[in-house]
């Protein structure tokens, strides 16, 4: 099976029926051409009696495995590749027939249906998720904060009091009033982090600005923003979904990744591109992706093509992590 990588390309191949020796020997796939390419540009099955006579048929590595009869099938949602299903050399040695493909193609039907059930269930999540953490974020800052802030002014008018009549009791209070400052300084920050962005209110530079310096503060590692170009031009839902995935990003660098340092540019022009680069940890994409450990990869992606963009991912195990979004400026 073939995913795509959302540019016209694979972003990895899942196997079944080949050793790892062989799978090593095979080394890097052709991703961009031949059949595969085909398939990609024509989302409709393709059943060859043996594939090595078909004109198409190009760039096949040397170290694969000799192939005659082959069937592929698209996993199709809303018009979208989602996957691709490739079939080779059916047991016995025969061709695949009419029933053979009606066959994958169900399973690829009920594979999409699961997928697509699969995003909105994420999706679903996602708003719950972000509909409880504002209820948490106005709770506290309805009753907590605004306890600490009693607290403070309280002990400032009892330190006021005290005067110099107990000078001991009044350097106590004092430090009262600065701990409960502090303590209502860390809160707000606290609830500025549960609060969704908002992009809807704020354009998307300084938005994205005032929750790097806040995600900076909270995690004391350095996190720097660029801005290239003239960005103003975005949409607010341009805007909005850019803001999100930004600070998809930056969770994953800071709270997974283990980064010491992020890097976030924004480029504007007739595309906008967003580039969110961290030194962490780094992980094995296609491993991640296989056993689908990140939804928020899926959640990132998904947000990217809504508007018409792409969103790739760079990443290795022990260098770092960059997730680049390209979108139309409209």
């Amino acid at each position: 099976m073939g995913v795509p990588d959302g540019g016209g390309g694979m972003a990895l191949f899942l196997t079944a029926g080949i050793d790892e020796q062989t799978w090593d020997d095979i080394g890097y796939l052709p991703t961009r051409h031949g059949l595969l390419g085909v398939l990609l540009e024509e989302p409709s099955a393709l059943r060859l009696s043996d594939i090595r006579h078909d004109p198409r048929f190009t760039g096949w590595p040397a170290g694969h495995p000799d192939m005659s009869s082959f069937l592929g099938v698209p996993i199709l949602a809303g018009g979208e590749i989602l996957a691709e299903l490739y079939l080779a050399d059916k047991v016995g040695g025969t061709v695949f027939t009419d029933a053979d493909q009606r066959l994958v193609e169900t399973l690829a039907a009920h594979a999409a249906l699961a997928i697509v059930n699969a995003q909105r269930l994420e999706r679903a999540r996602e708003l719950s998720v972000a509909q409880e953490r504002t209820r948490l974020a106005r709770d506290l800052h309805d009753s907590v904060s605004q306890t600490l802030f009693s607290l403070s002014l309280s002990a400032e008018s009892a330190a006021t009091i005290a005067g110099g009549a107990d000078e001991e009791l009044a350097g106590e209070l004092d430090r009262v009033r600065l701990l409960s400052g502090a303590a209502l300084a860390e809160l707000r920050s606290l609830v500025d982090t549960l609060r969704a962005p908002d992009a809807e209110h704020d354009a998307l530079v300084p938005a994205l600005r005032a929750r790097v310096a806040l995600l900076h503060r909270v995690h004391d590692v350095p996190v720097e923003l660029t801005v290239e170009g003239n960005i103003g031009g975005c949409s607010r839902t341009v805007d909005r979904e850019l803001l999100r995935i930004a600070h998809e990003a930056m969770a994953n660098a800071l709270q997974h990744a283990g980064a010491s340092a992020v890097r976030v540019t924004l480029s504007g022009g007739p595309d906008v591109r967003l580039v969110v680069a961290d030194d962490g940890t780094g992980f094995d994409l296609a491993e991640t992706v296989r056993t689908s450990r990140r939804i928020g990869l899926t959640s990132m992606r998904e947000r990217a093509e809504a508007l018409g963009g792409t969103l790739s991912v760079r990443t290795a195990p022990g260098q770092g992590t960059t997730v680049t979004v390209e979108v139309p400026a409209g």
